[in-house]
């Protein structure tokens, strides 16, 4: 720090204070009661933005399980963006990779977190859904089904979705938890809960040129069912139902 100019080294001593004045001295040319309300400003205005983001993890926390969880996100994250909408990514970074293991923490802190977030990656995607070489009315079997591109499968160990002051599960289901999120063509945003069947079916569209069928048929093979055209009939009531809500756009042309 010392190689720095001393502007530049008066700006570190000056930020550092800010994230975490427990552990560093406050700049000496600055009255304390300054520095205090410098830092307040800025920690209120990341928890808060935070809190917004995160209303079910910010409401199942104790005010000082919360305040202590963003105090040391605030004091040992460095952020790559000062883009107010991706702030949250970096809080979810944080919790991946930097905030380890507290004997206070919730087990499903994480993915609860990611889910919360995910509503907001997906509605500030700049992506735009282009209807373009898309049939609405065309056959969902026969033709091959045009996802929405603002879709996201998503697989979690805890149900995520259900998670409420209430209900807080401590230990990981049986059965994973899937769900879908998407932006519909009117930018609204919704999740849906799939079982495992309708998950395989959402992932094989998003990767190889399927037809409904083939598709459907593939899933009956690998699931050995005795009645594959139970299967086919079930996952052609489930297109249908993804294409009133977006979900699947059409067939492509």
């Amino acid at each position: 720090m010392q190689k720095l100019p001393e502007f530049q080294q008066q700006q570190r001593i000056f930020t550092a204070y800010i994230r975490d004045p427990e552990k560093n001295p406050a700049p000496q040319n600055i009255e304390p009661r300054r520095m205090a309300a410098y830092h307040e400003l800025f920690y209120n205005n990341v928890q808060g933005l935070l809190a917004h983001t995160y209303p079910v993890l910010h409401k199942i926390l104790s005010e000082e399980q919360w305040h202590h969880l963003i105090r040391d996100y605030f004091a040992v994250h460095q952020a790559h963006t000062p883009l107010f909408p991706y702030m949250p990514q970096e809080f979810l970074r944080y919790l991946e990779n930097e905030r380890g293991e507290y004997p206070n923490d919730p087990p499903f802190l994480y993915e609860l977190a990611h889910y919360e977030w995910i509503e907001l990656a997906v509605s500030i995607d700049n992506r735009e859904i282009n209807l373009q070489g898309v049939n609405k009315t065309g056959d969902l079997l026969t033709g091959q089904p045009v996802l929405n591109p603002l879709v996201l499968p998503l697989m979690y160990q805890f149900p995520v979705h259900q998670i409420r002051p209430e209900f807080q599960p401590q230990t990981f289901s049986e059965q994973p938890t899937y769900l879908l999120v998407y932006r519909d063509l009117s930018d609204k945003v919704s999740f849906i809960h799939l079982n495992a069947v309708s998950a395989w079916l959402v992932q094989k569209l998003k990767e190889s040129n399927y037809t409904g069928k083939t598709a459907l048929e593939e899933i009956a093979q690998e699931l050995n069912h005795p009645q594959p055209e139970v299967v086919i009939t079930g996952g052609l009531a489930i297109l249908q139902a993804w294409l009133k809500r977006d979900v699947v756009l059409g067939v492509k042309i």
